[in-house]
Protein backbone atom coordinates (compact mmCIF):
# COMPACT_ATOMS: atom_id res chain seq x y z
CA UNK A 1 0.00 0.00 0.00
CA UNK A 2 1.58 3.92 -1.12
CA UNK A 3 1.88 6.04 1.89
CA UNK A 4 -1.06 8.34 0.17
CA UNK A 5 -3.28 5.30 0.36
CA UNK A 6 -2.41 4.50 3.30
CA UNK A 7 -3.17 7.84 4.41
CA UNK A 8 -6.43 7.99 2.93
CA UNK A 9 -7.77 4.49 4.42
CA UNK A 10 -6.50 5.68 7.75
CA UNK A 11 -8.25 8.86 7.95
CA UNK A 12 -11.37 7.32 6.56
CA UNK A 13 -11.39 4.43 8.57
CA UNK A 14 -11.06 7.17 11.79
CA UNK A 15 -14.01 9.50 10.04
CA UNK A 16 -16.02 5.93 10.18
CA UNK A 17 -15.04 4.71 13.64
CA UNK A 18 -16.00 8.30 15.07
CA UNK A 19 -19.35 8.10 13.02
CA UNK A 20 -20.40 4.76 14.67
CA UNK A 21 -19.99 5.92 18.10
CA UNK A 22 -21.93 9.17 17.77
CA UNK A 23 -25.50 9.72 19.35
CA UNK A 24 -27.96 9.50 16.81
CA UNK A 25 -28.67 13.36 17.07
CA UNK A 26 -25.18 14.27 16.30
CA UNK A 27 -24.98 11.84 13.34
CA UNK A 28 -28.60 13.12 12.05
CA UNK A 29 -26.96 16.63 11.74
CA UNK A 30 -23.86 15.47 10.20
CA UNK A 31 -26.24 13.90 7.49
CA UNK A 32 -27.78 17.24 6.87
CA UNK A 33 -24.66 18.72 6.08
CA UNK A 34 -23.80 20.16 2.47
CA UNK A 35 -21.51 17.96 -0.30
CA UNK A 36 -18.49 19.40 -0.66
CA UNK A 37 -17.27 21.11 -4.00
CA UNK A 38 -15.92 18.21 -5.74
CA UNK A 39 -12.60 18.94 -7.78
CA UNK A 40 -13.80 16.62 -10.48
CA UNK A 41 -15.92 17.61 -13.64
CA UNK A 42 -17.68 15.76 -16.98
CA UNK A 43 -14.24 15.10 -18.22
CA UNK A 44 -13.33 13.14 -14.79
CA UNK A 45 -13.06 9.53 -15.27
CA UNK A 46 -14.39 6.73 -12.91
CA UNK A 47 -10.39 5.52 -12.03
CA UNK A 48 -9.65 9.59 -11.39
CA UNK A 49 -12.49 10.16 -8.71
CA UNK A 50 -11.05 6.78 -7.32
CA UNK A 51 -7.56 7.84 -7.73
CA UNK A 52 -5.72 7.15 -3.96
CA UNK A 53 -8.24 4.75 -2.54
CA UNK A 54 -7.82 1.50 -0.76
CA UNK A 55 -11.24 0.03 -0.98
CA UNK A 56 -9.88 -3.48 0.73
CA UNK A 57 -12.59 -5.12 2.53
CA UNK A 58 -16.12 -3.38 1.51
CA UNK A 59 -18.30 -4.78 -0.72
CA UNK A 60 -20.71 -3.36 -3.46
CA UNK A 61 -23.32 -4.38 -5.47
CA UNK A 62 -24.14 -3.52 -9.60
CA UNK A 63 -27.20 -3.82 -11.30
CA UNK A 64 -26.32 -3.85 -14.92
CA UNK A 65 -22.65 -4.60 -14.39
CA UNK A 66 -22.29 -6.61 -17.59
CA UNK A 67 -22.47 -3.44 -20.06
CA UNK A 68 -21.40 0.15 -20.29
CA UNK A 69 -21.54 2.14 -16.88
CA UNK A 70 -22.33 -0.58 -14.58
CA UNK A 71 -19.15 -2.82 -16.14
CA UNK A 72 -17.27 0.51 -15.90
CA UNK A 73 -17.92 0.71 -12.36
CA UNK A 74 -17.42 -2.91 -11.35
CA UNK A 75 -13.58 -3.03 -13.21
CA UNK A 76 -12.90 0.55 -11.25
CA UNK A 77 -13.77 -0.45 -7.83
CA UNK A 78 -12.76 -4.13 -8.37
CA UNK A 79 -9.25 -2.62 -9.34
CA UNK A 80 -9.30 -0.45 -6.14
CA UNK A 81 -9.39 -3.29 -4.39
CA UNK A 82 -13.56 -3.81 -3.32
CA UNK A 83 -15.58 -6.88 -3.57
CA UNK A 84 -18.24 -6.18 -5.92
CA UNK A 85 -21.31 -8.48 -6.81
CA UNK A 86 -21.87 -7.90 -10.13
CA UNK A 87 -25.54 -8.45 -11.11
CA UNK A 88 -26.59 -8.81 -14.65
CA UNK A 89 -30.18 -10.06 -16.38
CA UNK A 90 -28.66 -13.33 -16.81
CA UNK A 91 -26.42 -15.45 -14.31
CA UNK A 92 -24.76 -16.34 -18.12
CA UNK A 93 -24.13 -12.05 -18.57
CA UNK A 94 -23.22 -12.07 -14.95
CA UNK A 95 -20.31 -14.29 -15.16
CA UNK A 96 -18.87 -12.93 -18.13
CA UNK A 97 -18.80 -9.60 -16.51
CA UNK A 98 -17.13 -10.46 -14.10
CA UNK A 99 -14.57 -12.54 -15.36
CA UNK A 100 -13.54 -10.05 -17.80
CA UNK A 101 -12.04 -7.99 -14.66
CA UNK A 102 -9.20 -7.92 -12.13
CA UNK A 103 -9.89 -8.59 -8.45
CA UNK A 104 -12.99 -10.08 -6.43
CA UNK A 105 -16.23 -10.38 -8.01
CA UNK A 106 -19.16 -12.33 -7.03
CA UNK A 107 -21.71 -12.85 -10.12
CA UNK A 108 -25.52 -12.62 -9.44
CA UNK A 109 -28.41 -12.36 -11.22
CA UNK A 110 -31.91 -10.63 -11.85
CA UNK A 111 -34.61 -9.58 -13.94
CA UNK A 112 -35.88 -6.31 -12.61
CA UNK A 113 -39.45 -7.14 -14.10
CA UNK A 114 -39.29 -10.02 -13.01
CA UNK A 115 -40.21 -9.35 -8.90
CA UNK A 116 -39.55 -13.07 -7.65
CA UNK A 117 -36.32 -12.97 -9.44
CA UNK A 118 -35.28 -9.78 -7.53
CA UNK A 119 -36.64 -11.47 -3.82
CA UNK A 120 -34.43 -14.45 -4.96
CA UNK A 121 -31.32 -12.02 -5.88
CA UNK A 122 -30.92 -10.08 -2.58
CA UNK A 123 -31.51 -13.46 -0.73
CA UNK A 124 -28.61 -14.32 -2.60
CA UNK A 125 -26.62 -11.63 -1.55
CA UNK A 126 -28.14 -11.91 1.91
CA UNK A 127 -27.20 -15.64 2.48
CA UNK A 128 -23.19 -14.07 1.85
CA UNK A 129 -23.43 -12.52 5.84
CA UNK A 130 -21.48 -9.52 4.79
CA UNK A 131 -22.52 -5.80 5.10
CA UNK A 132 -22.85 -3.93 1.60
CA UNK A 133 -20.73 -0.59 1.59
CA UNK A 134 -22.97 0.33 -1.56
CA UNK A 135 -25.67 -0.91 -3.60
CA UNK A 136 -25.53 0.82 -6.77
CA UNK A 137 -29.00 1.01 -8.61
CA UNK A 138 -27.15 1.36 -12.37
CA UNK A 139 -29.31 -1.15 -14.41
CA UNK A 140 -32.20 0.55 -16.49
CA UNK A 141 -34.06 0.34 -20.17
CA UNK A 142 -34.85 3.45 -22.37
CA UNK A 143 -37.40 4.89 -24.88
CA UNK A 144 -39.50 2.11 -25.74
CA UNK A 145 -40.67 2.64 -28.61
CA UNK A 146 -44.12 1.51 -28.33
CA UNK A 147 -46.42 0.96 -24.98
CA UNK A 148 -45.37 -2.17 -23.22
CA UNK A 149 -46.90 -3.27 -19.66
CA UNK A 150 -46.08 -5.78 -16.68
CA UNK A 151 -48.35 -6.02 -14.40
CA UNK A 152 -50.66 -3.23 -15.77
CA UNK A 153 -47.87 -0.80 -15.33
CA UNK A 154 -45.76 0.96 -18.12
CA UNK A 155 -42.91 -0.88 -18.64
CA UNK A 156 -40.20 1.31 -17.83
CA UNK A 157 -41.51 2.53 -14.38
CA UNK A 158 -41.63 -1.00 -13.35
CA UNK A 159 -38.18 -1.87 -14.59
CA UNK A 160 -36.27 1.32 -13.80
CA UNK A 161 -38.17 2.36 -10.48
CA UNK A 162 -40.13 -0.50 -8.87
CA UNK A 163 -37.81 -3.50 -9.47
CA UNK A 164 -34.84 -1.42 -7.56
CA UNK A 165 -37.74 -0.57 -4.97
CA UNK A 166 -37.56 -3.89 -4.22
CA UNK A 167 -34.00 -4.41 -4.30
CA UNK A 168 -33.73 -1.71 -1.96
CA UNK A 169 -36.23 -2.74 0.31
CA UNK A 170 -35.16 -6.17 0.55
CA UNK A 171 -31.01 -5.25 1.20
CA UNK A 172 -31.74 -2.41 3.22
CA UNK A 173 -30.69 -4.08 6.15
CA UNK A 174 -27.46 -5.74 4.57
CA UNK A 175 -26.59 -2.13 3.43
CA UNK A 176 -27.06 -0.61 6.48
CA UNK A 177 -24.91 -2.98 8.40
CA UNK A 178 -21.95 -1.34 6.66
CA UNK A 179 -20.00 1.51 8.98
CA UNK A 180 -21.66 3.75 6.60
CA UNK A 181 -23.72 1.90 3.48
CA UNK A 182 -24.51 3.95 0.76
CA UNK A 183 -27.44 3.52 -2.08
CA UNK A 184 -26.39 4.72 -4.77
CA UNK A 185 -30.01 5.72 -7.65
CA UNK A 186 -29.45 5.93 -11.12
CA UNK A 187 -31.57 9.03 -12.19
CA UNK A 188 -31.24 11.29 -15.23
CA UNK A 189 -31.69 14.63 -16.53
CA UNK A 190 -34.13 13.35 -18.33
CA UNK A 191 -36.54 13.52 -15.78
CA UNK A 192 -37.45 16.70 -17.29
CA UNK A 193 -39.48 14.93 -19.95
CA UNK A 194 -41.56 13.73 -16.92
CA UNK A 195 -45.36 14.64 -18.01
CA UNK A 196 -45.86 18.45 -16.67
CA UNK A 197 -47.71 17.04 -13.44
CA UNK A 198 -45.39 14.69 -12.42
CA UNK A 199 -45.71 11.40 -11.31
CA UNK A 200 -48.94 9.63 -12.63
CA UNK A 201 -50.26 8.07 -9.93
CA UNK A 202 -53.69 7.48 -11.16
CA UNK A 203 -52.14 6.28 -14.89
CA UNK A 204 -49.51 4.48 -14.06
CA UNK A 205 -49.83 2.65 -17.52
CA UNK A 206 -49.54 5.40 -19.64
CA UNK A 207 -53.40 4.88 -21.07
CA UNK A 208 -55.47 7.81 -20.48
CA UNK A 209 -52.63 9.60 -22.83
CA UNK A 210 -50.54 9.84 -25.44
CA UNK A 211 -47.88 7.67 -25.12
CA UNK A 212 -44.44 9.13 -25.17
CA UNK A 213 -41.06 6.67 -25.21
CA UNK A 214 -38.75 9.69 -23.89
CA UNK A 215 -41.86 11.10 -21.41
CA UNK A 216 -42.22 6.94 -20.11
CA UNK A 217 -38.59 7.41 -19.65
CA UNK A 218 -38.49 10.96 -18.15
CA UNK A 219 -41.20 9.17 -15.46
CA UNK A 220 -39.21 6.63 -15.02
CA UNK A 221 -36.48 8.59 -13.98
CA UNK A 222 -38.10 11.25 -12.40
CA UNK A 223 -39.18 8.31 -9.83
CA UNK A 224 -35.60 6.99 -9.33
CA UNK A 225 -34.55 10.51 -8.21
CA UNK A 226 -37.98 11.13 -6.00
CA UNK A 227 -36.88 6.99 -4.29
CA UNK A 228 -33.74 8.21 -3.01
CA UNK A 229 -35.21 11.27 -1.86
CA UNK A 230 -37.72 9.67 0.26
CA UNK A 231 -35.12 6.77 1.10
CA UNK A 232 -32.84 9.80 2.18
CA UNK A 233 -35.40 11.00 4.87
CA UNK A 234 -36.14 7.81 6.15
CA UNK A 235 -32.90 6.73 6.69
CA UNK A 236 -32.38 10.13 8.98
CA UNK A 237 -30.41 9.37 11.92
CA UNK A 238 -28.59 6.93 10.68
CA UNK A 239 -25.25 6.67 9.74
CA UNK A 240 -26.71 4.80 6.41
CA UNK A 241 -27.18 7.67 2.80
CA UNK A 242 -28.95 7.92 -0.16
CA UNK A 243 -28.44 10.02 -3.20
CA UNK A 244 -29.43 9.87 -7.06
CA UNK A 245 -27.14 10.38 -10.17
CA UNK A 246 -27.39 11.87 -13.48
CA UNK A 247 -24.28 9.61 -15.17
CA UNK A 248 -24.77 12.19 -18.39
CA UNK A 249 -25.45 11.19 -22.53
CA UNK A 250 -23.20 8.26 -23.12
CA UNK A 251 -23.45 5.81 -25.70
CA UNK A 252 -24.08 2.92 -24.29
CA UNK A 253 -26.61 -0.07 -25.20
CA UNK A 254 -28.97 1.36 -22.71
CA UNK A 255 -30.10 3.45 -26.21
CA UNK A 256 -30.65 -0.05 -28.43
CA UNK A 257 -34.38 0.79 -28.36
CA UNK A 258 -33.75 4.40 -30.27
CA UNK A 259 -34.00 5.25 -34.20
CA UNK A 260 -31.60 3.28 -36.09
CA UNK A 261 -30.97 6.83 -37.21
CA UNK A 262 -29.87 8.44 -33.23
CA UNK A 263 -27.98 5.34 -32.98
CA UNK A 264 -25.57 5.93 -36.29
CA UNK A 265 -25.53 9.83 -35.34
CA UNK A 266 -24.07 8.91 -32.00
CA UNK A 267 -21.61 6.46 -32.78
CA UNK A 268 -20.35 9.07 -35.78
CA UNK A 269 -20.96 12.45 -33.91
CA UNK A 270 -20.80 11.49 -30.22
CA UNK A 271 -17.50 12.13 -29.69
CA UNK A 272 -18.96 15.71 -30.11
CA UNK A 273 -21.53 16.20 -26.83
CA UNK A 274 -21.17 12.96 -25.39
CA UNK A 275 -19.02 11.40 -22.74
CA UNK A 276 -17.11 8.11 -22.84
CA UNK A 277 -17.85 5.54 -20.84
CA UNK A 278 -15.05 5.61 -18.36
CA UNK A 279 -16.43 9.40 -17.99
CA UNK A 280 -19.72 8.59 -17.26
CA UNK A 281 -19.10 5.66 -15.00
CA UNK A 282 -17.57 8.87 -12.93
CA UNK A 283 -20.31 10.77 -10.58
CA UNK A 284 -21.97 7.28 -9.35
CA UNK A 285 -18.50 5.93 -8.59
CA UNK A 286 -17.87 9.17 -6.87
CA UNK A 287 -20.88 9.19 -4.74
CA UNK A 288 -20.23 5.25 -3.90
CA UNK A 289 -16.97 5.91 -2.58
CA UNK A 290 -16.07 9.53 -2.00
CA UNK A 291 -14.38 10.04 1.69
CA UNK A 292 -15.73 13.63 1.34
CA UNK A 293 -19.46 11.97 1.42
CA UNK A 294 -19.84 10.87 4.15
CA UNK A 295 -22.78 11.78 5.97
CA UNK A 296 -24.05 13.69 2.61
CA UNK A 297 -27.80 12.38 2.30
CA UNK A 298 -30.48 13.31 -0.13
CA UNK A 299 -28.86 14.48 -3.25
CA UNK A 300 -29.08 14.86 -6.84
CA UNK A 301 -25.35 14.50 -8.28
CA UNK A 302 -24.34 15.50 -11.77
CA UNK A 303 -20.28 15.74 -12.39
CA UNK A 304 -19.59 14.54 -9.63
CA UNK A 305 -21.55 17.80 -7.90
CA UNK A 306 -24.73 18.91 -6.26
CA UNK A 307 -27.58 19.90 -8.80
CA UNK A 308 -31.05 21.11 -7.65
CA UNK A 309 -32.22 19.10 -11.12
CA UNK A 310 -34.46 20.95 -14.03
CA UNK A 311 -37.58 20.67 -12.44
CA UNK A 312 -39.28 21.39 -8.95
CA UNK A 313 -40.60 17.96 -8.80
CA UNK A 314 -36.99 16.88 -7.86
CA UNK A 315 -37.07 18.43 -4.71
CA UNK A 316 -41.28 17.24 -4.14
CA UNK A 317 -40.82 15.50 -0.84
CA UNK A 318 -44.32 14.95 -0.47
CA UNK A 319 -45.11 13.52 -4.17
CA UNK A 320 -41.61 11.64 -3.24
CA UNK A 321 -43.29 10.12 0.18
CA UNK A 322 -46.53 9.87 -1.93
CA UNK A 323 -44.44 7.48 -4.08
CA UNK A 324 -43.31 5.41 -1.79
CA UNK A 325 -46.36 4.41 -0.31
CA UNK A 326 -47.54 3.64 -3.59
CA UNK A 327 -44.57 1.28 -4.41
CA UNK A 328 -45.30 -0.09 -1.02
CA UNK A 329 -48.83 -1.45 -2.26
CA UNK A 330 -47.74 -2.33 -5.81
CA UNK A 331 -44.64 -4.57 -4.38
CA UNK A 332 -46.17 -5.44 -0.97
CA UNK A 333 -45.73 -9.61 -2.14
CA UNK A 334 -42.12 -8.33 -2.68
CA UNK A 335 -41.12 -6.97 0.76
CA UNK A 336 -39.63 -7.87 3.67
CA UNK A 337 -41.90 -8.71 6.26
CA UNK A 338 -39.82 -6.64 8.76
CA UNK A 339 -39.93 -2.69 8.14
CA UNK A 340 -36.42 -2.18 8.41
CA UNK A 341 -37.11 1.91 8.34
CA UNK A 342 -39.66 4.03 9.95
CA UNK A 343 -42.25 6.25 7.70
Amino acid sequence: MTELKRRTFVQRAAVLSVLACLPPAVVARIISQTPPTSPFNADSTAEEVTAGLDLAGRTYAITGANSGLGLETMRVLAMRGAHVIGIARTIEKAEQACASVEGQTTPAFLDLADFESVVNCASMIRAMNIPLDGLVCNAGIMALPERELVAGMEKQFVVNHLGHFILINQLMETVMAAPQGRFVILSSRAHRRAPDDGIQFEDLAFQNQEYSSWGAYGHSKLANALCSLELARRLSGTSTTSNSVHPGVINTNLGRHMPWYMRWGGKLLGWAFMKSIEEGAATQTYVATSPGLVGVNGYYFVDCNPDPGDTPHMQDEAMARRLWQLSEELTRDYLPDKVIIPA
